[in-house]
């Protein structure tokens, strides 16, 4: 008997299936993300960025308002808005072992409000000041009376801004009071009577374009105010556009990252803002968005000409005389709040 032994060769074929691609939702002010820097970080953790986008503050809050903080997973949150996002439970908790880049922040950025060190990290810093044509105003502008109390080559040629906090701000410092005044009620009487004068002169409370369409640029305005990063976009376009912080002071403000506590991509979050805060990604970033870094290690990497800049970086004695928002009592803000709706309305 001859016995035929057959062996059956059996080729296992591997396949191998592509991760599938995940989004981040990013809810941004503006398109305020450096596309290249999205690109290498889609590219790095096989993701995909949604950017959404919101004009001002109150309509960001008013947006996570009606969704009780749920369809984002990072978002650019104010300091200001930082303690009320935290006490209504919409953010996660951060910590250097979550982002290991954060021991690259400047303490004073990232100290700057309550709750700021655990729950956030800081994007960008700057300041609140006038934006204006110098080759159309009768002279330069140095205060911030020079646009409150303007003259009449500036009736309806001047924008302010369209948040609360910002105006009432503005009216205070002109007046040399704290942006924190938390006692002196007649300070708010004051400025009341101050920005309801000016109001005349106001073509809208609205935030300034940055781009050639900007009413700066084609001269419907002559003044505006504005924040540093924008002023510096706008001196791109047209270099007749000077950015000064008014003599009395100003106010500082700081942007921050969070994640989100509904967020079901609290890694991949984690991940971008660290990303982001890599020492050359936030030169990169830093450069590219006009606005000074709370990075240290990224200031190092960055050319001494935007470190120079005033703009950007204001001197010792400017910054002397700006504050940062801090928390104010209940039945200050709700005199604040009826001030800003009785000075905007009808021109926001």
């Amino acid at each position: 008997m001859i016995v035929l032994s057959v062996i059956v060769t059996v080729s296992f074929c591997s396949v191998t299936y592509a991760e599938p691609v995940q989004e981040l939702t990013f809810l941004n002010w503006g398109q305020d993300l450096s596309p290249d820097l999205q690109k290498k970080f889609e590219e790095k953790f096989n993701a995909k960025i949604h950017t959404v986008t919101f004009p001002s503050d109150d309509s960001r809050d008013s947006l996570l308002l009606s969704t009780d903080g749920q369809n984002f997973d990072v978002a650019l949150v104010d300091g200001n808005s930082l303690p009320g996002y935290i006490r209504r439970g919409w953010l996660t908790q951060i910590s250097e072992d979550d982002i290991p880049n954060i021991r690259h922040i400047i303490p004073r950025w990232g100290n700057a409000y309550k709750g700021s060190k655990e729950y956030s990290v800081p994007y960008f810093w700057g300041t609140v000041g006038i934006a204006y044509r110098s080759d159309l105003v009768q002279s330069p502008i140095s205060s911030w009376l020079d646009i409150i109390k303007p003259p009449e080559s500036l009736h309806g040629k001047i924008f302010m801004l369209p948040q609360n906090r910002e105006l009432i701000d503005i009216g205070l410092k002109a007046l040399d009071y704290s942006i924190n005044n938390a006692n002196d009620l007649n300070a708010y009487k004051e400025v009341e009577k101050l920005l309801l004068a000016q109001k005349p002169y106001v073509t809208k409370y609205d935030v300034l374009s940055v781009t050639e369409k900007s009413a700066l640029v084609s001269g419907k305005i002559l003044a505006a105010v504005t924040y540093s990063g924008d002023a510096l976009t706008l001196q791109e376009i047209n270099e007749d556009i000077t950015y000064v912080v008014p003599v009395e002071g100003s106010i500082l403000w700081v942007d921050y990252l969070v994640v989100m506590a509904k967020s079901e991509k609290k890694k991949l979050s984690m991940d971008f803002i660290n990303f982001l805060n890599e020492p050359e990604n936030a030169a990169e970033h830093a450069e590219y968005m006009y606005y000074a870094t709370p990075n240290a290690a990224a200031e190092k990497l960055l050319p001494q000409e935007f470190l120079n800049d005033p703009t950007i970086y204001p001197g010792k004695t400017v910054l002397e005389k700006c504050e940062i928002d801090t928390k104010l009592p209940a039945r200050i803000n709700k005199i604040r709040n009826s001030i800003f709706l009785n000075v905007t309305r009808n021109k926001i």
